[in-house]
């Protein structure tokens, strides 16, 4: 009798306004058998986001205690301000029930999940151009100058990090890079 089919775990990451939530939105749509990680901060939840769909909002001092426990994939303090984590559990359910599970997380947190879970498979979304990239996040309008200045230099470190990344995919259209990621998502061995 065959052993059941273990999920997969993929990372995605890249630059800041490349679209990984915008496609991710779409996976969530088109690809319901997909397993999404919900983040938790300790940041105010914005107008419009529930606890337990957006993130899962707490305190400074529940966040510290599940460091400590050693309850995230990876974590950040993101800004200076606010503390950012991906919770193991869910994930480690999600991966051994058969589900393929879906991380979009930062560059940073990217790495600290390669330390811990080096069979993921860690997939880079790059802009079609530097130019598309710039575009994207001014058209955003939710920065001013000095913040889109900040993120532009971040995103040209980022960008630099490609190779650390399995696969490359580059997002000159959501639909198509979307199937793409699924693909390589159902693709190859299992994590773990």
């Amino acid at each position: 009798m065959a052993a059941p089919r273990r999920g997969r775990l993929v990372v995605l990451a890249g630059p800041t306004a490349v679209g990984k939530g915008t496609m991710s939105a779409y996976v969530r749509t088109h690809f319901p058998g997909i397993w999404f990680s919900v983040s938790m901060t300790t940041r105010r939840p914005r107008p419009g986001e529930v606890d337990g769909v957006h993130y899962h909002f707490v305190d400074d001092q529940e966040f510290d205690r599940l460091v400590d426990a050693g309850e995230f994939l990876e974590y950040a303090v993101v800004h200076g301000i606010a503390k950012y984590g991906t919770p193991r559990g869910p994930v480690e359910r999600a991966v051994r029930e058969g589900r393929d599970a879906l991380l979009e997380i930062d560059l940073q947190g990217a790495r600290q999940v390669r330390e811990s879970w080096p069979d993921a498979l860690f997939v880079f979304l790059a802009p079609p151009s530097w130019d598309e990239l710039v575009r994207r996040l001014v058209g955003r309008g939710t920065e001013d100058e000095a913040e889109r200045e900040r993120r532009l230099a971040t995103a040209r470190a980022e960008l630099a990090a490609q190779p650390e990344f399995d696969e490359v995919i580059v997002n000159d259209d959501v639909r198509r890079a979307s199937e793409e990621l699924v693909s390589l998502m159902r693709s190859g061995p299992a994590a773990r």
